[in-house]
This record gives structure tokens, sequence and C-alpha cells, in this order.
């Protein structure tokens, strides 16, 4: 635009002047006007969904895991089955063979990893040449190898509540009268920890321990 003689020339870098006369304008008020609306709508509408969403999933989760805890007190019941009974092997044999069928038994027993010291031997009938010979020497040597549990030990049925608890009892029934198996069986198995194995007559041990055995 061709300027007036009596206004100076204004350089195009100089808009102070044009800010004077726009003043009384309220053209240039309206610009802060878009600085709100993209600031203020966008900030709380993006975290607003993103918050509660997560709450709600985890409080699911929470409950999930409580459930298991009311479960937790059925496991004491588990320790109620502990005393275990020994199991009860009977092994057919006749009076006269009772003893020899028994000594197979703990020949068995050492060759498959048993312990010498674990394994007690009682008779109902004769006593065992071991502890016919044992008891030769006296009582307190014999029952101190007895202590000792470092090889098997033989015993006669009368002394079977003076032995101790062994994991394996190992009884021939080779004689005696039926009163001393009676006796003797319940004594065996309630010396034994793991196994019982009986020699003898079927029907005479199954009326003393049980049928079925």
């Amino acid at each position: 635009m061709p300027l007036s003689p009596e206004e100076p020339p204004i350089h195009e870098s100089a808009q102070g002047p044009r800010a004077t006369p726009a003043a009384g304008r309220t053209a240039p008020t309206p610009r802060p006007v878009p600085g709100p609306r993209p600031a203020a709508p966008p900030r709380p509408g993006r975290p607003g969904p993103l918050r509660p969403t997560p709450p709600v999933q985890r409080t699911p989760r929470d409950v999930t895991t409580v459930k298991p805890g009311p479960s937790g007190p059925a496991a004491p019941a588990a320790p109620a089955p502990g005393p275990a009974t020994p199991q009860i092997q009977l092994i057919p044999a006749s009076v006269e063979g009772a003893l020899d069928a028994a000594e197979e038994a703990v020949d068995l027993l050492l060759d498959s990893g048993r312990a010498p010291g674990d394994l007690l031997v009682i008779t109902t009938g004769e006593p065992h040449p071991w502890a016919a010979h044992e008891l030769s020497f006296g009582e307190p040597s014999y029952w101190a190898q007895h202590d000792a549990r470092d090889d098997v030990f033989y015993l006669d049925a009368a002394a079977a509540g003076r032995a101790a608890t062994r994991p394996v009892v190992v009884v021939a029934v080779n004689g005696g009268p039926d009163t001393t198996a009676a006796t003797a069986l319940p004594l065996a198995l309630a010396r034994a920890g793991a196994l019982l194995i009986v020699c003898g007559d079927p029907q005479k041990v199954n009326a003393v321990l049980g049928a079925g055995v």
C-alpha cells in the first residue's frame, strides 16, 4: 500500500504498531482460546478410564488367594495315620521245619541288604542253638549282645517281653504249648518296627493274629 506523507515508513519486522491499533479490536484475544481446549479435555479423559480398570482386575485375584487359605487346616488330618502297623508275612511250615524256614528268611533278609542288628528271631519251642550257646556264658553277656544290636539276636518266646523293638522280627513256631505261641505272636508284632515274619502252621497263626494273614 502507498504510504501517506504524514505517516513514517514502517518496516516489516516492526509488529508493535500493528498491535496498537489492533488493541482496540478484540481479534488477537481469541488466540489463547485454542490453548486450553486441547490441554483440558484430553488430560482428565485419558487417565480416568485407565485407573479404574486395573483395580477391578486386582480385586478378583486377591479374592482367589484368600480361598486356598481355609484349605490349609485340612492338612493336619494327615498326621493322624502316622502310627503304621508292621507288615505281616506268613511262611507255612511244620513244627519240625519252622526253625529252618526262619533261618532261610534271615538269610534272604541279609542278602537283600538288611543289617544283622535289625533282625530279632523268636522261637516258641526249643531255643535256637546260638541262643543256647550264648546263654551258657551267663545271661549278662547274652543280653549285652542284645543291647549292642551288632548281630542277629535269637530269643526264646518266654523272654520276648524283655526284647527291644527291631525293624524285623522273625518268629519260628517250632513247638511248645499253644498258649506260648498265643502270647509270643502279639509280643512279636509289638516289637516289629516294619516287618513281622511268622514261620509255622497257618491255622494257628491266623487264630492268634487274625484271619487273612
